[in-house]
C-alpha cells in the first residue's frame, strides 16, 4: 500500500513545532519526481522563495552521498528544504552536521533512540535509518542557496544494514507511535533546530551536539595501515583521529583529519 500524506494532518503536525527562525513556511507535496533536491532546485529556478520543503512518495533518481543512487521504494520518507545561506563554500558541510543533530536530537526527544553516523547517516539499533545530501549553489566564494535533502525508511524495506522505523515502533513497549505526517514535522522542525544553532549559538557549540549523539567516537580505523581511533569532527566536517604512535619513545601522539568520502566506517551495532 502506497505512503499518501494527508496534507490537513501534516499541517496540524507543523503547527504544533516549535517556531526556531520560521525557515520553512511552505510544503510542496508530489507522487513521483526524480528527486526531491532536484524539484526543489527546479522551484528555486522558477522564482519560489528559499524556506520551502518538497515531499515525495517516490523518486525515480533518488541521489546519495559522493553520486551514489538513493533507493527511493515507495513507503520511504523523501524530503528536501530550501534555504539561503552566507557559509563560506568550505563551511559547507556545517549544513549536514547541523540537519543530522537536529534532527536525531529531535526523533530523540520523542522517544526515538537516533545516533549519527559520520557524517550523514541517521542510524537506530546500529542500522540505518537515513541519511542527508546537502547541495549548494556558491557565488565568490559563498554559498548562497542549499537545498537539503533527507530519506527516512518509514515502511520500506531495506538492506540488511538498514531498519524501518514502523517495523522498529511495532517492538517498542509503552511508544506513543508517531504518524508519517508527526515524522515528517519532526525532521522540518529537526533542521530548523540545527540551523539555528549553527546561526545563532556557532559551529562550536552545534559540534559538540553532534559529538555527543556520533556513534562513531571511540572506533577504531585504519589509515595507511595505521591504527587509530576516532576522537571528533573538526568544523569542516572532517572526522579527527588519534593515531597510535609506532615509537614507544614517543611522548606525543599525532592526529589527523579524515575528510568526508575519504574512508568508510561501515555499520556497527550500538550498545
Amino acid at each position: 500500500m502506497a505512503v499518501e500524506f494527508n496534507r490537513q494532518k501534516l499541517e496540524l503536525a507543523l503547527e504544533e513545532r516549535q517556531n526556531y527562525t520560521n525557515i520553512f513556511s511552505s510544503i510542496h507535496i508530489f507522487d513521483t519526481v526524480s528527486s526531491t533536491n532536484t524539484t526543489a532546485w527546479e522551484l528555486l529556478k522558477a522564482g519560489i522563495k528559499p524556506g520551502f520543503a518538497v515531499i515525495a512518495t517516490t523518486q525515480t533518481s533518488g541521489r546519495g552521498q559522493w553520486g551514489r543512487e538513493w533507493d527511493s521504494p515507495k513507503g520511504g520518507l523523501y524530503l528536501s528544504v530550501a534555504l539561503n545561506s552566507h557559509l563560506e563554500v568550505n563551511h559547507g558541510y556545517q549544513l549536514t552536521l547541523a540537519s543530522a543533530w537536529g534532527i536525531a536530537q529531535e526523533l530523540r526527544d520523542n522517544g526515538i533512540s537516533v545516533g549519527i553516523k559520520w557524517p550523514n547517516d541517521l542510524v537506530l539499533d546500529g542500522y540505518k535509518l537515513g541519511g542527508i545530501l546537502t547541495e549548494t549553489k556558491v557565488k565568490q566564494a559563498l554559498i548562497t542557496q542549499a537545498v537539503i535533502g533527507v530519506g527516512i525508511n518509514w515502511e520500506n524495506s531495506t538492506p540488511k544494514t538498514g531498519i524501518n522505523l514502523q517495523s522498529w515502533q511495532k517492538n517498542q513497549n509503552n511508544l506513543n507511535f508517531i504518524s508519517l505526517e508527526k515524522l515528517t514535522a519532526k525532521i522540518i522542525q529537526g533542521i530548523e533546530s540545527g540551523i539555528h544553532c549553527l546561526e545563532r549559538e556557532g559551529v562550536d557549540i552545534l559540534l559538540s551536539r553532534y559529538v555527543r549523539l556520533l556513534v562513531n567516537i571511540g572506533q577504531k580505523v585504519y589509515v595507511n595501515n595505521n591504527r587509530g581511533t576516532i576522537v571528533g569532527v573538526n568544523p569542516s566536517g572532517s572526522l579527527h583521529v588519534r593515531m597510535e604512535s609506532s615509537n614507544s619513545e614517543s611522548v606525543t601522539t599525532p592526529y589527523i583529519d579524515l575528510k568526508p568520502g575519504t574512508i568508510s566506517l561501515g555499520y556497527r551495532k550500538t550498545s
